[in-house]
């Protein structure tokens, strides 16, 4: 029928940075070759600029759809008027489920699996049909072993909670394939990863004071659990959800909505802030939730602007880290845009500084500062001369600024979100590795000039 026609994609690929085809699978056969180098041809001159071009767009009667994941291109084209949101999201799922079962979702992996990627293709789509995106389901159909690839950037540790014995696994510990079988001689590893992710979102004025702020928070979740137990989730006993609700206490952590995967039972949430649940295999998301009420930011930014001459203006920027003094800021990026007029920036750190740097980008116009770690407690200060090519006023201060930081903090919270334990509800002499990490990222963290 013309509807189910409608809802076919007619091919699939992978594209690296460079423009190499990873993964190709032509499913109807009804669109030329050399869909792939058009595209990337196209992604990164788009209309004939050094730009990327949107994630939908048609191109001489074909529909090209994509969605970037850790530099490669996940890539389908069509003919027809297909839905863009349906397959945008199918893949969104198509990168979770080959993240599942390779471990890692990186070129080296899909390389080094090529022959399951190209199995657990064929069980998504039949003909360009979407059959079915369930890690779960699939497992049953999937024969082939993921080859177990290293992630090269391992991050924030993660920290054990309540009697584990050992306190900490690494980072990586969690980028296992879920089809891993035991090795020989060596005894299955049953383990339960709990991940806390909070992106803010801040807007300072000149003097440093918060003119908004918001979290969006997600509490995502991937077991290793032979048998797959019931488990129970425990938050913050005073946790109140909704702005508007009565009885809120001083100090309580109020979560303005939140949304539930559905998986998750609710029947103890009001009493007792506990989750249950039976965890499907595969990284899955808990909860979602969202926070608009006042928080600690963990940067305060200070900027001071000054017009030295006409010719001339500077900009202090001083950056205090409000986080306690065992965290820390990891990959800070602090940029600025300077007036379309200026001549040539000049950048001072200081005396004996180290782990920082600078660079004035004259093509986009912006000053970049990064520090590779921001201790909490500590503060930085940037003095930056810029020079002007012709006479400006007061006014100039227009084309300065916003000052915008990017950061990421393992192991910290603003919203003061606690995992108080994490249970299996059956089988008391069932005892696995629980693990749990926090971390915090910049979605828009901006100070106005």
């Amino acid at each position: 029928s013309v509807e189910r026609r409608i809802m076919t994609v007619s091919q699939f690929f992978v594209v690296s940075p460079r423009g190499d085809t990873i993964v190709s699978r032509d499913f109807r056969a009804d669109l030329p070759r050399g869909t792939a180098e058009i595209f990337f041809r196209n992604v990164k001159f788009w209309d004939g600029k050094q730009q990327e071009a949107p994630p939908i767009f048609h191109l001489n009667g074909v529909n090209y759809m994509y969605i970037k994941k850790n530099g490669l291109y996940f890539v389908c084209t069509n003919k027809v008027n297909v839905s863009p949101s349906f397959i945008i999201e199918l893949l969104v799922r198509l990168t979770k489920v080959f993240k599942d079962y390779c471990g890692v979702l990186s070129e080296e992996s899909i390389r080094t699996n090529f022959v399951l990627i190209y199995e657990l293709l064929d069980e998504v789509l039949d003909y360009g049909h979407v059959q079915g995106t369930s890690t779960e389901l699939m497992k049953s159909y999937v024969f082939n072993e993921a080859i177990v690839v290293a992630k090269k950037h391992s991050f924030a540790n993660l920290r054990g909670i309540g009697d584990m014995g050992a306190r900490t696994t690494p980072s990586t510990a969690v980028d296992k394939p879920i089809t891993m079988r035991n090795q020989k001689g060596k005894k299955r590893r049953n383990e339960i990863f709990v991940d806390i992710y909070e992106r803010i979102s801040v807007t300072f004025n000149n003097n440093g004071s918060v003119l908004n702020s918001s979290i969006d928070g997600t509490i995502q979740m991937k077991s290793y659990l032979s048998g797959n137990p019931p488990l129970k989730l425990a938050l913050n006993e005073d946790l109140v959800v909704g702005k508007s609700s009565g009885g809120a206490q001083y100090g309580a952590l109020v979560v303005d909505d939140c949304n539930f995967h559905e998986c998750v039972k609710l029947d103890e949430f009001d009493t007792s802030r506990s989750l249950t649940f039976v965890p499907p295999d595969g990284e899955f998301v808990v909860m979602n939730y969202r926070i608009t009420s006042d928080f600690r930011t963990p940067f305060r930014v200070f900027p001071l602007f000054e017009l030295v001459s006409s010719h001339r203006i500077e900009l202090i920027v001083k950056i205090r880290a409000d986080i306690p003094e065992q965290n820390y800021g990891g990959n800070v990026v602090i940029q600025f845009p300077v007036p379309k007029d200026t001549a040539s920036v000049s950048c001072d750190l200081g005396i004996g500084v180290v782990g920082q740097a600078t660079e004035y980008m004259a093509k986009d116009r912006k000053v970049v500062w990064r520090v590779k770690k921001f201790a909490g407690g500590t503060e930085h200060t940037l003095r930056c001369k810029i020079n002007l090519n012709s006479a400006h006023q007061a006014n100039v201060r227009k084309e300065v600024g916003p000052v915008s930081m990017h950061f990421e903090i393992p192991m910290y919270n603003p919203s003061n979100l606690q995992v108080r334990y994490l249970r299996i509800m059956e089988n008391k002499s069932y005892n696995p590795y629980r693990w749990v990490r926090y971390v915090t990222r910049s979605s828009s963290y901006v100070c106005r000039l």
